[in-house]
């Protein structure tokens, strides 16, 4: 276990009145895709000094105020999103923000970190920063790859907080993605859990960063070994353990469907037709796809 004291890192027509829209306009309105409306920007508190930041740009984030520092957990999506996190944070406390912990390098939870200040303490599972240093190219995006990175656990002992209180940071295996981090508080019983879970829609695994829907299964029955009873992730309200135990039960139920259909021969357009998977608009492949081919690739 490595140790990192915080005294050092703790670290969103009028008809006949206006001229007439010829039809190539008409046309052009109605193949252009709405503007979606970014949610406005709210904060929750999840338990003691631990709190969610919802809406902006970006995944939902977090933050703990300790008695000198605040330590941020994931860094929204835009300079202006992690800004306005920065002014919501300032609404509760004037203590600096010296830690930044990444959950994983997608950019959803990344490509703010250009919005705080330069020198913040970042840090990630050293697979996150190897995939954030491929995808960041500017010198300025550069210059807030993590300057910290762990590869098992690593422990924060706060300052200035009472005796025996830490923040553990967990890596589990590849999941999501192959850098997924935990960021757990044993005292208050909660975690964070970045993209490791998805309620209502769709699991996402991106397999071109080594995640993996059978090692999913694994993380997510490690993390209900934790003694934790709230779990923030990056898209909805904070979950339960049972939130948890449904999904992986529903993972489960559908690696033994399609295991059984590889069996018979089916092919992936098969298996998806059966499952009624359309490519419509899809930008990643589906939970379904991604068990298919994990099931029947070359090891």
């Amino acid at each position: 276990m490595k140790r990192y004291f915080a005294s050092v890192i703790f670290c969103l027509l009028f008809l006949g009145l206006v001229p007439s829209i010829s039809a190539q306009q008409q046309a052009s309105q109605q193949t252009q895709p709405p503007k979606q409306e970014v949610p406005p920007v709210s904060v929750q508190k999840v338990k003691g000094n631990i709190y969610q930041l919802k809406g902006g740009m970006g995944a939902n984030t977090g933050f703990f105020i300790g008695e000198k520092e605040v330590l941020v957990i994931d860094a929204k999506m835009t300079e202006d999103a992690a800004k306005q996190m920065i002014e919501e944070i300032k609404k509760l406390t004037s203590h600096p923000i010296s830690c930044i912990i990444l959950t994983h390098s997608d950019r959803d939870h990344v490509n703010g970190l250009v919005g705080f200040p330069k020198g913040t303490n970042i840090i990630s599972h050293e697979n996150t920063r190897a995939h954030m240093d491929k995808a960041f190219q500017s010198a300025q995006e550069k210059a807030y790859l993590p300057n910290i990175t762990f590869s098992d656990k690593l422990s924060l002992y706060p300052d200035g907080v009472p005796k025996g209180t830490r923040i553990d940071l967990i890596y589990f295996g590849p999941a999501h993605t192959d850098g997924d981090a935990i960021i757990y508080f044993p005292n208050e019983k909660v975690a964070f859990i970045g993209d490791l879970i998805f309620i209502n829609r769709d699991m996402l695994i991106h397999r071109h960063k080594n995640g993996t829907s059978f090692g999913l299964v694994r993380v997510l029955k490690a993390i209900m070994n934790l003694d934790a009873e709230i779990f923030v992730h990056g898209h909805g309200d904070p979950a339960t353990k049972k939130d948890i135990q449904n999904l992986i039960q529903s993972i489960e139920e559908k690696q033994i469907k399609i295991q059984a259909m590889v069996k018979e021969g089916k092919t992936l357009e098969q298996v998806k037709k059966i499952f009624n998977i359309e490519d419509q608009g899809m930008r990643w492949p589906s939970l379904v796809e991604v068990i298919y081919l994990e099931l029947t690739e070359k090891k």
